[in-house]
């Protein structure tokens, strides 16, 4: 570890801590893509995110309580990869975040589960004030369009894009993220090491997606069912994935709001509150 990540690091200590009293890894908050959930951060708002996520608390499935607290951010940076383009057809950007732990006894099980791939994947909690269509720019904030998410048109697969980044609460270990590529990782530690990695990436990704596609499908119509829906996904690309499973998840979720973005209006400023898990 080098003086300047210490010095970043000390920033949010009472006192100076030393290299052997922390721990730090790399994580990937979130990125410009169109996530399982047909949405997106605008480049604006990663911008935002970046600036948003310094010093904000790590905890485990977004349950904001003292005890629940694990790591702190102290540095990001937005990571944009060329040779990768997005589902929409621009180069790939995610926001990379450090964060650090004190060393302590009782979270010794938790470095080791972070360090062996057990603990990776991540979600953010942030509040964004505009919610647009990619297809006509309707502002879904304040109204709507008759585009549905998910669907082609003229080739171009809607989605709603995320912007005006207003607060940034926190960020969590979980076990199903919306946006796929988020995680704990060492892969943008490297820039020449970028597209060999998206590309291993979209493939753990599509396949996580039918196995979560087979167990839906099982709880929704049985063993047979499962079968079915799991040769019909196995020729799928990605955005074909994310659609069937979505549909299995609305059987399953009616009357619930959306398993892995959830979206609550406030009254006075029209800001929306978003869970990326």
């Amino acid at each position: 570890m080098d003086k300047t990540t210490l010095e970043k690091i000390n920033r949010f200590t009472r006192r100076e801590m030393t290299e052997d009293e922390v721990y730090t890894f790399s994580v990937i908050l979130c990125d410009n893509d169109i996530d399982r959930d047909c949405e997106r951060f605008s480049d604006e708002a990663l911008e935002e995110l970046s600036a948003g996520f310094v010093g904000k608390t790590g905890i485990s499935d977004h349950d904001p309580s003292t005890v629940n607290q694990t790591a702190r951010i102290f540095d990001t940076s937005l990571v944009t990869d060329e040779n990768r383009m997005t589902a929409y057809g621009a180069p790939y950007c995610c926001l990379k975040a450090e964060a650090y732990m004190v060393r302590t006894d009782d979270n010794k099980d938790l470095i080791k589960e972070i360090d062996g791939g057990i603990k990776k994947e991540v979600s953010i909690s942030c509040s964004a004030a505009k919610r647009t269509c990619s297809i006509c720019g309707a502002d879904l904030s304040t109204g709507g369009c008759s585009h549905v998410k998910g669907r082609k048109y003229g080739g171009a697969v809607c989605h709603t894009v995320l912007s005006n980044i207003t607060d940034a609460y926190e960020w969590s270990f979980v076990a199903v993220p919306a946006q796929v590529n988020a995680g704990v990782t060492k892969r943008y530690c490297e820039q020449s090491k970028l597209g060999a990695a998206a590309s291993s990436d979209t493939i753990a990704a599509d396949e996580e997606l039918r196995r979560d596609i087979r167990r839906l499908a099982y709880f929704c119509a049985g063993r047979a069912a499962a079968d079915i829906a799991s040769v019909s996904a196995g020729s799928m690309n990605t955005m074909q994935l994310i659609g069937l499973k979505k549909s299995f998840e609305n059987q399953l979720s009616k009357g619930r709001t959306e398993l892995q973005l959830r979206t609550e209006d406030v009254s006075e400023d029209n800001t929306s509150e978003f869970s990326m898990k």
